[in-house]
């Protein structure tokens, strides 16, 4: 039987995630330059909640008092979101995709198993003092998948099958 993966793998995976994201969406930020505020902004964002989960792998009692459930505890699905991104951003460093498919791609991935655990996080009741603050620190970037939908709305750009 397989053990369950600890809480610095499932953290370093997720930052990895996170950063991963900020690549992508840099890429984008230079690609896109009307759009290059929204997607600077959502990088800047991933960044930050990067060195959040940075910082709290650096605590004196490492993750003794780590939020339970700010992490998704699927490390295969956050192996294989972090695998999918960086072919993504490998895919349109060689082909870039249009805008529409930028935007879908995005909202896609944060729907998928490691940013959608963390919104599930920002959304949830905690009784963690360590897990309010974090939740104050991430607290300016809610919801990157519904704020993708609302910016491709503004931009009259349609929303493709997630599937």
């Amino acid at each position: 039987m397989a053990t369950a993966p600890t809480i610095a793998t499932l953290l370093d995976e997720s930052i990895q995630l996170e950063l991963n994201l900020a690549r992508l969406y840099t890429l984008f930020n230079d690609h896109f330059p009307e759009d290059e505020e929204f997607w600077w902004q959502l990088c800047m964002e991933e960044r930050s909640h990067a060195a959040l989960l940075q910082q709290e792998k650096k605590q004196p009692q490492p993750l003794q008092f780590f939020p339970e459930n700010l992490l998704s505890k699927d490390l295969d699905a956050l192996k294989r979101s972090n695998e999918m991104i960086v072919e993504q951003a490998r895919c349109f460093s060689e082909s870039p995709f249009s805008r529409a498919e930028a935007l879908n791609l995005a909202l896609r991935i944060e729907m998928s198993a490691g940013e959608a655990h963390f919104q599930e996080f920002m959304d949830s009741e905690t009784g963690s003092l360590t897990a309010d603050l974090f939740k104050q620190l991430a607290s300016e970037d809610q919801n990157h998948a519904h704020r993708i939908r609302q910016y491709m709305k503004e931009q009259n750009i349609n929303a493709t099958s997630l599937s």
